[in-house]
């Protein structure tokens, strides 16, 4: 009953109940997302994007636009800009992406301390998911749900893509088509991140949960399970442990999250331990497509 009214209570306030529902909505999206991240070992990416939408954030709110659609075009400018400098210059890819998203993200602070703004700093990088209204929740919505169904409906593909690229163009696919529309989905699922957990917290969220299902799981359609139940199961404790602990909620939820990695590893750990005791394989983790 303790239990039962620890989670109760929280969600007898409305600014609550926002707070989990799009906490759920983003840890969803991210976690899909995350497997193909792992995978294809593209974790510095999810940060550079992570870090470049603020000065597409300042920038629209200079120009009175949407700030989703500052923010999805600067992802998209750092992503087509680290792929130009990769392809002529001799500087290796974790190189240039970390000179492109440290080099925005300085962008967009110097312009933020420029502009009279009435939108506060912090929760632009840290989020404020308590904060967020219901016409929040229905813009995260209308982000979050397309990205996932797409995601799902292109798991095959993508799945070749990340696992290998050679192979799916041996078999027809449009490799640079999936490059660059997996990148356009990470800047979406940053984009509807934005007012929940900010610009720095999203990328714990886009890389955390697939690594849990990465240690858990040797196939695909597991990993990507496990990814989404640790996320959501996260986004839910994290979030009502935020309001009995008095603390920030997205950083409540990454601490979560990081806990579930550090169980997930000494799981796989004392797994490894027992197989190697029994004399059965122990060769590198191999994720197959089913």
């Amino acid at each position: 009953m303790n239990l039962l009214r620890w989670f109760a209570e929280p969600l007898t306030h409305e600014f609550m109940q926002r707070g989990l529902v799009v906490a759920v909505l983003v840890g969803t999206v991210c976690a899909l997302l995350s497997c193909y991240l792992v995978l294809k070992g593209w974790s510095l990416m999810g940060d550079a994007i992570s870090h470049a939408v603020l000065p597409g954030i300042v920038l629209a709110y200079l120009w009175s636009i949407p700030l989703v659609i500052g923010a999805f075009v600067a992802g998209l400018v750092c992503t087509t800009g680290s792929a130009y400098l990769r392809e002529h210059c001799r500087v290796k890819e974790d190189s240039v992406m970390a000179i492109v998203f440290s080099g925005m993200f300085a962008l967009g602070l110097v312009l933020f301390v420029k502009v009279d703004s009435d939108q506060h700093l912090n929760h632009i990088l840290f989020g404020n998911m308590l904060g967020v209204r219901w016409s929040d929740v229905i813009d995260t919505a209308l982000i979050a749900v397309p990205v996932s169904a797409i995601v799902i409906a292109k798991r095959r593909d993508l799945l070749l893509f990340c696992f290998d690229a050679a192979h799916a163009r041996a078999m027809g696919l449009s490799v640079g088509m999936l490059h660059y529309g997996l990148l356009a989905l990470v800047a979406l699922a940053i984009v509807a991140s934005l007012k929940a957990v900010g610009v720095i917290l999203v990328i714990a969220m886009l890389i955390t949960p697939g690594a849990i299902g990465f240690l858990l799981a040797k196939q695909f359609g597991r990993l990507s399970m496990i990814a989404v139940a640790a996320a959501v199961s996260s986004c839910v404790i994290g979030t009502i442990a935020s309001f009995h602990l008095d603390a920030a909620t997205g950083p409540t939820i990454v601490m979560v999250q990081t806990v579930g990695f550090i169980l997930a590893l000494a799981a796989s750990q004392v797994k490894a331990h027992y197989r190697r005791r029994s004399g059965g394989a122990t060769g590198t983790v191999a994720v197959t497509k089913s």
